[in-house]
């Protein structure tokens, strides 16, 4: 059986529940086959919010990849991937990203992602946001990202922080065409 690749990183920005439930999900998902990078400052935030070590992470992913391993099979256009979800990004990535400076894996792969015209979605975690800030996640979107900072619904009613994040990463993965069934309902009108 083929597997369909994907793409996800973390990095230090707050959110890194996002790119861990994403990870789990994937796990469950026999068709699927992930790919993991996480930055410096993701593995402190990690330690920080979610008291989770890389390692443990990185045993929910098919391959876990260096964030200096700009060798990785994800570092080339060669490797066929459904895409690439940076959840958190950080606005340092984001300006990496939108200036194509592919300074470590996770700008690197993004660019790849860009010029192979497959998708990549960024979600930026910074509140207030600054111009230079806005213009790079317009910068992202014209080079075909798509910008998703994780907003809670509250159509749905959610009563706690996990359905809050089911909602957001089901939301995301349905993008990619991962089955989602029973992690969020999707709004159907009144």
């Amino acid at each position: 059986m083929h597997k369909k690749r994907i793409i996800i990183a973390i990095t230090g920005a707050t959110g890194a529940v996002y790119g861990v439930r994403m990870l789990q999900v994937l796990k469950a998902q026999d068709e699927w086959e992930t790919h993991f990078v996480i930055s410096d400052a993701g593995v402190l935030n990690l330690k920080y919010e979610m008291n989770i070590k890389r390692a443990e992470l990185a045993a929910l992913a098919d391959v876990s990849h260096g964030v200096n391993d700009i060798a990785a099979s994800i570092a080339s256009g060669g490797f066929k991937t459904e895409g690439m979800i940076v959840a958190p990004c950080s606005m340092k990535t984001l300006a990496a990203i939108s200036h194509g400076i592919g300074d470590n894996l996770i700008s690197r792969a993004a660019d790849v992602v860009l010029k192979e015209r497959r998708r990549l979605l960024l979600m930026p975690r910074e509140a207030p946001l600054n111009l230079i800030q806005i213009r790079n996640m317009a910068t992202v979107t014209e080079a075909g990202a798509i910008v998703f900072p994780p907003m809670p619904a509250f159509y749905n009613k959610s009563d706690s922080l996990a359905d809050m994040v089911n909602e957001t990463v089901g939301r995301i993965l349905d993008m990619f065409g991962v089955n989602v069934d029973g992690l969020y309902k999707p709004w159907e009108g009144m």
